[in-house]
């Protein structure tokens, strides 16, 4: 398992627009990916999930990614996040 964390730099953090693109994103690797805030985790696959979090601007997650494809999938997924989140 890989694990990164990330403060979210979005100005209104996790909503419909980067969850959707973070969904599309996660759905392009085999591993799962798992979205921690606090004591809730969501996989990264569920939009309306995601977005239940209220994950806001300032918010620091944590980036869970197990499975066959971990090795590419993580730091992939860290760019994406610096890149749009």
């Amino acid at each position: 398992m890989k694990e990164f964390t990330y403060t979210i730099k979005e100005p209104v953090g996790i909503h419909a627009r980067p969850a959707g693109l973070l969904v599309k994103e996660v759905k392009g690797y085999q591993s799962t990916v798992t979205i921690i805030k606090g004591d809730k985790s969501v996989n990264a696959v569920k939009l309306m999930a995601l977005m239940g979090m209220g994950i806001k601007c300032g918010d620091t997650v944590t980036v869970q990614v197990e499975g066959a494809d971990e090795e590419t999938a993580a730091p992939a997924l860290e760019k994406f996040f610096n890149e749009h989140l």
